[in-house]
């Protein structure tokens, strides 16, 4: 009976004050009745009032070794990890090597080489005097060209799965970029595209200067695409610069299939990816159901996918080298819209403006009804 004054009472203040409460105290009501959790939470023996009584792991090693057993120990929660594999199924379907085979010297001539340094160091008494002096200065140019020998293609390849850059480019296959792109934009200040940087469509607006280490024969087909833009197909890409039978490393040379387009990231949309891959051809292709027509204006005409492209030639061409940019709106991608694109992109545009205030007026008024 005092319950049932008591929400009576509850309901009667909302409606004298304009306010309805019934949603707020049935979900109140249901609160108070969620079942206790099926085990203990996690760092529930903790106390969080006396953390200095806590046991320090005093080591790296041991923490590692503590957060190893941690992860391994099973929990009645589902774990994020579980959550995903419960959406996607397919997620631990193992994936395909589509790249470069590695060919590693002998780990015995390694061995030997490294004994072999090591007592020359050994022996120089410049190196010691330097080094007791600390005047002994690293070479980068050293240290970048051994990284891009050992690890480096490991490294870049985990960077390209952290970006999704694999799974939107190329579904279940990846591969290992064994030659090192080099990719500038500019003349007096050039920016480097690596892995992941951000640029500006200004700073992108001609096509750059690419460069990589090429044997003398060689054939490359070298691709720029955005798995982001695509204004109607959210799968979709838009190529923004092919260039195939490249002989050795001159990419001038080259049959070029697509004209360059800057980047043109959609305003308010974020941070958009753009791809540099590399392909090494076995021999020369016949492209000429991949030319575009010049000048190549129309995006639905630069509408790609780079799976499609390389099903169709994977018997002749192998991905060798890989390096990606982010870049977002700036005033110049206004002008590559108005003023370098045709007129159909531009009614495209409004179109997708007025779509997606539409859109936006549609939801504004559901959640007006709903608050009613």
């Amino acid at each position: 009976m005092a319950l049932r004054m008591l929400c009576s009472s509850v309901l009667r203040t909302g409606t004298d004050i304009g306010v309805s409460n019934a949603r707020t105290f049935g979900t109140a009501a249901i609160l108070c009745r969620r079942s206790a959790p099926l085990g203990p939470m996690p760092n529930e023996d903790i106390d969080y009032k006396n953390l200095e009584s806590l046991e320090k792991y005093r080591s790296y090693t041991r923490y590692l070794k503590k957060a190893e057993e941690a992860k391994n120990t099973p929990a009645w929660w589902k774990t994020y990890r579980q959550y995903q594999e419960q959406e996607d199924p397919g997620r631990d379907v193992e994936r395909v090597n589509i790249g470069l085979p590695h060919c590693r010297p002998s780990r015995v001539k390694e061995a030997r080489e490294r004994k072999r340094v090591v007592k020359e160091n050994r022996r120089s008494i410049e190196l010691e005097r330097a080094m007791r002096l600390r005047t002994f200065k690293v070479s980068l140019d050293r240290v970048q060209a051994g990284w891009e020998e050992t690890s480096g293609p490991y490294h870049v390849q985990r960077l390209a799965d952290h970006y999704g850059i694999f799974k939107d480019l190329f579904p279940m296959a990846y591969f290992y970029p064994r030659f090192t792109l080099c990719v500038s934009y500019g003349q007096d200040s050039p920016a480097q595209v690596h892995y992941g940087n951000h640029l500006t469509p200004t700073e992108a607006a001609v096509a750059p200067q690419v460069s990589f280490e090429a044997e003398e024969g060689s054939i490359w087909t070298l691709l720029l695409t955005s798995p982001d833009e695509h204004l109607l197909d959210s799968e979709g890409e838009y190529v923004h610069w092919l260039v195939g039978n490249i002989p050795g490393g001159a990419v001038t040379s080259g049959e070029e299939l697509c004209p360059y387009l800057a980047p043109i990231p959609a305003k308010g949309t974020g941070f958009h990816r753009y791809v540099y891959i590399l392909f090494r051809q076995e021999e020369t292709i016949d492209f000429h159901e991949d030319i575009r027509p010049l000048p190549c204006l129309s995006l639905s005409e630069r509408s790609f996918k780079t799976v499609e492209f390389y099903r169709k030639h994977q018997d002749s061409m192998t991905p060798a080298g890989l390096s990606f940019f982010q870049s977002q709106w700036d005033q110049s991608v206004t002008h590559t819209f108005h003023n370098i694109l045709g007129k159909c992109t531009q009614v495209l545009l409004v179109w997708l403006n007025l779509w997606e205030c539409c859109r936006q007026f549609d939801m504004c008024t559901c959640t007006l009804n709903k608050n009613i």
